[in-house]
């Protein structure tokens, strides 16, 4: 079972090289020398925009959707108008969308990275409906097929992350958020970086997306958190009165700068994967070289592997600091 997980990591790690490369290769710059353009091609890479593209020369435009504060109404296009020029009063401006009046509008837009939590989104219900399917048509029976794979990843984290974070007596509670979040962030940290995913994606590298994470770990600290939580943070026990306030402050700072910690950790991570995925690819389309793109191939195919690896860790980092954040909001004060 290992040598096969091996294998198949080494596998999936050529296909992101060559991917990768094709995806540099098929990049339109022109009559001018790609090195003059490659920084360009990799924030291009790693931001969000309106249009998805599928290989070559083949693009999906999304649907542009804006509310509309001068007329109140909903303005629904194709993005592909805004590509070749000012539209109903829009236009493209450096990737972003605005207006030349100057007029209000509330951008709700459907981008490659909303498009992206929505494919994510759907393949999560899919795979775990299919399994808790199979768990009902197979009860006590040993998992087979996917089932087999997904439970000891479940077991991993409910005995190892939860619990030990969390305790025993409320690890029911919060196992469900926690895998959820587990599971959300794997899957598209992983969708980042399968070759087969046209386009590629930078979700996890989206820093509203991060941000969103974590106010949902913060939202559920301060909704469970008990009065034992409460009172450590507003008036420290065992703590001279004059110091009660300052540290108090401090505690009170100190409940957003975990939420904060989390999301720039998870951002920063990723994108700087990406970021250095294609700055290895990009040197061999500059020196244009045979004996370069060889070993940069060699250094790639190492350099995936370690980012599917980062994928796994960063995942794993950010529900385990969740599951502790949680845990410190709930735990019962021990009486000696």
């Amino acid at each position: 079972m290992k040598n096969r997980i091996v294998w198949i990591s080494l596998l999936l790690a050529w296909l992101m090289a060559f991917s990768s490369q094709s995806e540099v290769k098929a990049a339109d710059y022109g009559d001018g020398d790609f090195k003059d353009y490659m920084s360009e091609f990799i924030i291009h890479h790693v931001m969000d925009e309106y249009k998805w593209h599928i290989g070559g020369s083949w693009y999906l435009y999304l649907p542009f959707i804006a509310y509309n504060h001068t007329n109140r109404s909903l303005d629904v296009f194709s993005t592909r108008h805004l590509f070749s020029g000012p539209y109903k009063g829009y236009e493209m401006y450096h990737g972003k969308i605005t207006r030349p009046d100057g007029a209000r509008f509330f951008d709700i837009s459907i981008t490659k990275n909303v498009l992206a939590l929505f494919i994510s989104a759907i393949a999560i219900i899919l795979i775990f409906t299919s399994v808790a399917r199979a768990y009902k048509r197979r009860d006590d029976m040993v998992p087979r097929g996917f089932q087999s794979f997904i439970e000891p990843v479940i077991l991993f984290v409910r005995d190892e992350i939860v619990t030990p974070s969390i305790g025993q007596k409320q690890s029911d509670r919060f196992a469900p958020y926690i895998l959820t979040l587990f599971f959300f962030i794997l899957f598209n940290n992983l969708l980042g970086l399968i070759p087969f995913f046209p386009g590629g994606t930078n979700l996890s590298g989206n820093i509203a997306f991060t941000m969103t994470l974590a106010v949902f770990t913060l939202v559920t600290i301060l909704v469970s958190g008990n009065k034992h939580y409460y009172q450590h943070i507003f008036w420290p026990p065992g703590v001279p009165a004059p110091l009660k306030i300052p540290i108090a402050a401090i505690e009170f700072f100190g409940i957003f700068t975990k939420p904060f910690a989390l999301m720039i950790r998870l951002f920063a991570n990723i994108t700087a994967g990406h970021i250095i995925i294609l700055s290895i690819v990009s040197i061999i389309f500059v020196f244009r070289s045979f004996a370069v793109g060889a070993s940069i191939s060699l250094l790639l195919i190492f350099m995936s592997v370690i980012e599917m690896l980062v994928a796994v860790l960063q995942a794993y980092i950010f529900t385990m600091l969740s599951a502790i954040f949680i845990g410190q909001a709930v735990e019962e004060p021990e009486h000696h």
